[in-house]
């Protein structure tokens, strides 16, 4: 798909970026510059282009493990803190 093919777009968001155009039009904007505006807004509003493409639906509905995914064992919550902060026993609120 080509820089700027509007394709995936619902008819939904190709309606909302007409009449936000429109608006910027109104402003004083240029016919380009608005039309940008536009459509940055509904990118901005929706997430961008949600018409269903082929490979959307290949895709499997299993989530993968950290390990398969090549992410760490370790527990974030150790590797944080510094070694000295780690040994350190917690100190009571009361002191003697």
């Amino acid at each position: 798909m080509p820089r700027g093919d509007k394709s995936s777009y619902t008819a939904k968001q190709k309606r909302q970026a007409s009449h936000i155009e429109d608006s910027y039009r109104k402003r004083g904007l240029s016919e380009g510059k608005a039309e940008e505006r536009a459509w940055r807004t509904v990118n901005k509003q929706t997430g961008g282009g949600k018409k269903k493409s082929s490979t959307s639906r290949k895709k499997s509905g299993r989530k993968t493990t950290g390990r398969k995914r090549g992410g760490s064992r370790r527990s974030t919550r150790s590797t944080a803190r510094t070694s000295g902060r780690r040994s350190r026993p917690s100190r009571s609120r009361s002191r003697r």
